[in-house]
């Protein structure tokens, strides 16, 4: 448990705004096909915006969210699968674009896919000494989409939230859970460009993203409650006041609520909006919820994920009313 507290959230969404009919131009689906699987109506997708982009644009809504200097901020952590660049990393260029490379920061960029928030927001609240944590999960998946697929293209979303985060003595705290396994079926798999042992003819073949859509349902079933029991530690689920799933698909959630009876008018569910945006899907409904004053001082507010690799995580947050300790 780690005595942290939010102080502001935000995100950005592209200019993009794909419905199901205007998908069902590219490829053959229907937005009947897609709402009654997935629950999405629509999604968000870049054209001129690359992933460190909307990175920067979600944290500065974060920072003037939480009416804070950014030169408090002493640590970014990046959530990403689809960064601009092997090298340099997208928190690097957040740094940058802040202004901030004058600053005592160490930045850095984290891939667990769909739970790569959690898994930052985890590592940012252990490592954070002083100062102030910027934590965000940002993505253009639309750059790893085959858009000839319907059974992916259909699913996911661009777009970035951002939090930021800071230690507290008010009874404020944040416990976590993560982990992760290998996927040996490539359930959920994204291919590099490979090695090129031939370095003569080094045709670079173009990679998607792949799923076994049974295969994801069945990880998420089963990941989901784990990750949420493991974080309420033996306490009651009616003690939780919202819960803000990863947002992948409404049957996967009204599953779960079923499963651990736990009412879907308790989930924050934006999927329909914005589809899934893997890293992002968590911040960017934090970020809402945030916006829309449903996260309020003293709630208790569960965070769960889970994503390729396999990896699944939870945060149980205890939203308490106290001051900076440094």
């Amino acid at each position: 448990m780690e005595n942290v507290k939010i102080i502001g959230a935000g995100y950005a969404i592209p200019d993009q705004k794909v419905s199901n009919e205007k998908l069902s131009q590219v490829v053959d689906t229907s937005d009947e096909w897609i709402r009654s699987r997935t629950g999405i109506v629509s999604r968000y997708i870049s054209r001129q915006e690359n992933t460190s982009d909307l990175a920067l644009r979600a944290a500065k809504e974060a920072i003037q969210s939480a009416g804070i200097d950014s030169r408090m901020i002493r640590l970014i952590l990046v959530a990403t699968l689809t960064p601009d660049n092997y090298t340099p990393t997208v928190a690097c260029q957040v740094q940058a674009g802040l202004g901030l490379n004058d600053q005592p920061i160490m930045a850095f960029d984290i891939n667990a896919a769909c739970s790569g928030f959690l898994f930052a927001l985890e590592c940012a609240a252990s490592l954070l000494k002083e100062g102030v944590a910027l934590v965000i999960g940002a993505e253009t998946l639309s750059k790893i989409l085959d858009w000839n697929d319907r059974n992916t293209c259909v699913l996911f979303g661009d777009g970035a939230g951002a939090c930021l985060i800071q230690r507290v003595q008010d009874g404020s705290s944040m416990t976590f859970y993560a982990r992760s396994q290998g996927d040996v079926d490539h359930a959920l798999y994204c291919p590099d460009r490979g090695l090129q042992p031939d370095l003569v003819n080094q045709a670079q073949q173009k990679t998607y993203l792949s799923m076994k859509g049974r295969d994801v349902f069945r990880f998420a079933i089963q990941a989901m409650p784990d990750a949420i029991q493991q974080v309420l530690a033996g306490q009651s689920l009616d003690s939780v006041d919202l819960m803000i799933p990863h947002q992948a698909n409404i049957r996967i959630l009204e599953h779960v609520s079923k499963k651990m009876g736990f009412g879907m008018e308790k989930m924050f569910v934006n999927l329909d909006t914005f589809g899934n945006t893997s890293a992002a899907s968590v911040p960017i409904a934090l970020a809402q919820a945030w916006e829309q004053g449903k996260i309020q001082e003293g709630m208790h507010v569960i965070l769960v994920g889970f994503g390729a690799g396999f990896t699944w995580a939870a945060c149980r947050i205890q939203h308490g009313k106290g001051e900076d300790t440094q």
